[in-house]
Formats: C-alpha cells, structure tokens, sequence
C-alpha cells in the first residue's frame, strides 16, 4: 500500500539509491528546504526488483538497489525541476515507464502515486 501523500505535495519524485530511513526523514524534509528553498515530505524507500531476461525469469545480480520516494509541494515543483537534476532525481511517471521489454522496477502499487501518465501509458490505453 502507498504512502499518503500530504495535501499539496502532488508531485512525487524518486531518488535512485539513496538510503535514508523513516527515523531520518525530518532531517531529509529540512536539508531540502535549506539546500532547494523546497518543500518535500518523505514517503517510503522500495527496493528495485530484479530485470528480466527474454523468458521473464529474473536476472541474476540485478535489482535490489534502494530507492528514495518523496513528494515535493505543488508550488515548489517548477524551481525544483532543473535542480533535482544534479542529484539524479527523477519524477515518478519516468520511472514508472516500461523499461526492459515492459518490466517494471517497482511494485505496480506505485503508479498510483503519478499525477500524469506517460506517452507509454497513454498507448497502453488505446
């Protein structure tokens, strides 16, 4: 089940590999707001799934990678659009695109956290 996002922060970001822990989030919610001048409320860390290979088995060595859900406030989200960047922070309709023949790195759930859908999606629909 996901997190609820807080009222106003609509927009949900992931950070690839980063490790922060819900005992931690404060401090995560006050470094962005003193290094961005934004708004973020931590939601939740999900551990990537495996690729798959041509059969849809997994692929040995790979997932397991630590990621980082959070959501930045509605008014916050254009002056955070270029600076999250340089941190390799993506938004979560990005990451929520078929990647390696239509596998997903997440847990299906998360897509419930995308405020848009993405050109894939869109095609899934028609």
């Amino acid at each position: 089940m996901n997190k609820v996002k807080p009222k106003g922060f609509s927009q949900v970001c992931v950070w690839p590999g980063t490790v922060v822990g819900r005992e931690e989030a404060k401090d995560f919610e006050e470094f962005f707001a003193s290094e961005f001048g934004v708004r973020a409320r931590y939601l939740e860390e999900i551990v990537t799934c495996a690729d798959r290979d041509g059969d849809g088995s997994p692929v040995e060595g790979t997932g397991g990678r630590n990621d980082l859900f959070f959501a930045v406030h509605d008014d916050d989200v254009d002056k955070f659009a270029v600076p999250r960047l340089k941190l390799g922070i993506r938004w979560i309709e990005d990451v929520t695109a078929p990647v390696n023949g239509g596998c997903a790195l997440y847990p299906e759930r998360v897509k419930e956290y995308r405020t848009w859908n993405t050109e894939e999606d869109e095609n899934e629909e028609v």
